[in-house]
């Protein structure tokens, strides 16, 4: 009889085997997300942005300065990064199931089971949600990761290319009305801030088919990035530190990143016919700067010491994520402490920054005792169609 052996049935990857640096770059990422949903989303209406001349009405010279900032240097790029690490962590997945003869139906289980949170955080705690465009951005990109790795590149840039097209040629009657947008953010400064929890929920369902044209909009970047990050992955760039290759690319993509942002090369896209295409493209190019940068520091000795502090919050993203939209929401609207419209943009950040920092505190504290945050094990119990093990003890061996 053979001796006993560790049998471990297919399942989500092991703590022991997960990949330190991309839980450090989703950790960091994640800041930039809670910065731009916090200043932009929950402290004022989404789409106070979108009005003329808002960001001179941004309050004081330093909340100016704090939402000049975030614009330029996080905004989009922040969404870019998750996306990216999105479509990396789907390829994972993907590779981690290549033995399992279910693996599509539970890569397909995955993503409904998202799609099943994401509605439920979009119609009942905050319609900024981003897990239902996940959710269905995977399920189109998916059947591509059955594919060679030429056509999992072909997708992304033509999908990019696509999100790019857009800029030069909006496609007509997409974007609601300013005038709409205008009425939309006076009841929401009323609503939001002084509503009982069913008026707050009965205006945000409301708001739903004006936020819907802005995830079409961005809906073919998502998919090109979810390639992207899968592409990445599949080159072995994510999995082995090839330091300068990921230092070079950190360095060229954050020059010509900052400069699209910036407007530098608005000449030169300008004499082309292409200066819209300055912002969307350079938003793309920063974030892969930053994701280069960030993973390439996480690599060395001191990069650990550094930011190692990130990878337990990136480990739990999905909880932390949905746990700041509880937070803020409370925070801000009339059924908590109702502070939306009433802070600045510097303090409504600071209250971000020590939310981060509890998770990052409580992320570490909870990884110490358990192998998933609580959303993600039940996300990955609910794929699995089995209650998967949180304790840290060790799988018992099996004959």
């Amino acid at each position: 009889m053979s001796a006993p052996t560790c049998v471990r049935p297919p399942g989500p990857v092991r703590p022991s085997d997960r990949i330190d640096s991309i839980d450090v770059l989703r950790g960091v990422a994640l800041l930039g997300v809670l910065a731009i949903n916090l200043v932009m989303e929950f402290r004022v209406s989404i789409f106070e942005q979108f009005l003329p001349a808002w960001q001179q009405h941004a309050g004081n010279p330093l909340d100016r300065a704090v939402v000049a900032i975030l614009m330029r240097a996080v905004d989009l790029k922040a969404f870019a990064l998750f996306s990216l690490l999105f479509g990396a962590g789907l390829a994972i997945q993907f590779e981690h199931l290549v033995a399992n003869p279910r693996r599509a139906r539970l890569l397909f289980r995955r993503l409904i089971v998202l799609l099943v949170f994401g509605l439920l955080h979009l119609c009942l705690i905050w319609n900024g949600d981003i897990l239902t465009e996940y959710a269905l951005a995977g399920l189109i990109v998916l059947p591509f990761l059955f594919g060679p790795r030429w056509l999992v590149a072909g997708g992304a840039l033509t999908f990019l290319g696509v999100y790019l097209a857009m800029q030069l040629w909006p496609p007509p009657g997409l974007f609601p009305s300013h005038g709409s947008i205008g009425l939309d953010v006076q009841q929401a400064n009323r609503i939001y801030a002084t509503g009982g929890f069913g008026e707050v929920l009965k205006f945000r369902l409301r708001e739903i088919p004006l936020i819907i044209p802005l995830h079409v909009y961005m809906f073919p970047r998502t998919i090109g990035l979810f390639l992207l990050g899968a592409f990445a992955w599949r080159s072995g760039v994510l999995r082995k530190p090839h330091q300068r290759l990921l230092v070079s690319t950190g360095a060229v993509c954050v020059g010509l990143g900052a400069l699209l942002v910036l407007d530098g090369a608005g000449d030169i896209l300008a004499a082309a016919g292409s200066s819209r295409l300055a912002t969307p493209l350079g938003t793309i190019v920063l974030a892969l700067g930053y994701g280069a940068t960030i993973i390439a520091a996480a690599n060395t000795a001191r990069g650990k010491a550094w930011l190692g502090w990130a990878a337990p919050l990136g480990r739990m993203a999905f909880t932390n994520y949905l746990a700041q939209s509880v937070i803020f929401g409370w925070i801000f609207y009339g059924y908590g402490l109702g502070l939306f419209g009433r802070l600045g943009a510097a303090a409504a950040l600071a209250i971000g920054l020590a939310v981060y920092a509890a998770q990052v505190m409580f992320s570490a504290w909870w990884l110490r005792r358990y192998r998933y945050g609580p959303i993600e094990w039940l996300w990955r119990t609910l794929m699995y169609g089995a209650r998967q093990p949180m304790s840290l003890a060790p799988l018992k061996p099996t004959a």
